[in-house]
């Protein structure tokens, strides 16, 4: 008799294997362009090929690793370009969402976006002790607010790609992780929780239209001011 289970574990260590390796490209653990090639791949994550082969594929995907059959597979490349083409595009994609969260959203949606920032908030004043667990809960209350804001879209299609463009805008962020004050963070968030449970869209999308493009500029700056990677 087949055992059904066999592929749910399969996939699991595919999930698991993707979600530690997307993690490590976030943080900036690999270099732009850098070679992921299996052996050593397995070697640092402790998985088969299968899973890390998965877990690659849809990281291509999702646009942080390139896929070709000469060079294999690769960390995506950085690029200024890259990086405002795909704040603009946010700010299309998630601006329409949070007109339509807006227009339909109930006292459940409106709830989870208070629940939301005060969770982020409580994070930001208070960070946990030790610096990683810290940037790992700002990151996970960060992404979790801007996911309530527009969660009631009803557009899968508009959250799948809110949250590819989440996660390709997070490779050139998470590294120069922003410092402003906390309060200044709160306050800019804030913001954007009144303007939409207000159910004014026009100001809630040029709230975050404001939103992504300061960071745009600190990202930039930020880049600009990194020293030039050792030759050869």
């Amino acid at each position: 008799m087949t055992d059904i289970r066999k592929p749910q574990a399969a996939e699991s260590l595919a999930d698991r294997a993707y979600s530690r390796l997307r993690a490590d490209i976030l943080d900036g653990d690999y270099a732009p362009g850098q070679p992921l090639r299996l052996e050593p791949l397995r070697s640092r994550y402790g998985y088969s090929f299968s899973p890390l082969r998965e877990a690659l594929t849809r990281l291509a995907a999702d646009r942080l690793v390139s896929q070709s059959s000469l060079r294999g597979f690769r960390v995506a490349e950085l690029s200024l370009d890259e990086m405002w083409d795909i704040l603009r595009t946010r700010i299309l994609i998630e601006g329409e969402a949070l007109r339509l969260a807006i227009a339909s959203g109930d006292n459940a949606w409106e709830a989870r976006v208070d629940a939301a920032l005060a969770a982020f908030a409580r994070c930001v004043e208070a960070p946990a002790p030790a610096i990683d667990d810290a940037s790992v809960a700002y990151e996970q209350c960060h992404a979790a607010f801007h996911t309530a804001l527009i969660d009631a879209c009803g557009s899968p299609s508009l959250l799948r790609l809110a949250r590819q463009l989440y996660l390709q805008t997070e490779r050139y962020r998470r590294p120069h992780l922003m410092s402003d004050a906390a309060d200044s963070v709160i306050a800019e968030h804030r913001a954007l929780r009144d303007a939409a449970l207000a159910r004014a869209p026009e100001t809630a999308t040029e709230l975050l239209r404001r939103h992504y493009t300061r960071t745009g500029h600190f990202i930039e700056a930020a880049l600009a001011a990194a020293p030039e990677p050792a030759g050869p």
